[in-house]
């Protein structure tokens, strides 16, 4: 009769699950526990531009790699180069992915933005 009598504990959440054991703290943090992403000045990045057609039913993409940046900044910079270069594309896994083979083009752009840009591959 005495265990139907017990107060209410702490351990409880809001919606009445039981913590049992939590290794990081409060669990519903989950702010607390993304990992940050190193904010790199552009002048000490080094990019690789290249042209790829794998994967992509023999359309060709030009794929800029080697970003330490935010996802953020990153989707603004890709709209950025999609306008200059006047087509599609998206940001896959911190890589640029524009539409069409824009090596040179997009060369120029980023060395005229402050990176340190190489053209790779054939």
């Amino acid at each position: 009769m005495a265990a139907s009598k017990r107060k209410n504990s702490d351990n409880k959440t809001t919606d009445g699950k039981r913590v049992v054991y939590s290794e990081f703290g409060n669990y519903e943090n989950s702010a607390a526990l993304e990992r940050g992403t190193p904010e790199v000045p552009s002048n000490q990045q080094t990019l690789k531009v290249e042209a790829s057609r794998k994967g992509r039913g023999g359309k060709t993409v030009t794929v800029i790699s080697g970003f330490q940046e935010k996802p953020e900044t990153l989707a603004n910079l890709a709209k950025q180069l999609k306008a200059q270069c006047g087509t599609g594309g998206t940001v896959k896994d911190n890589d640029i992915e524009i539409q069409g083979e824009h090596k040179q083009k997009l060369l120029e752009l980023l060395t005229k933005l402050g990176y340190k840009a190489k053209i790779s591959g054939g």
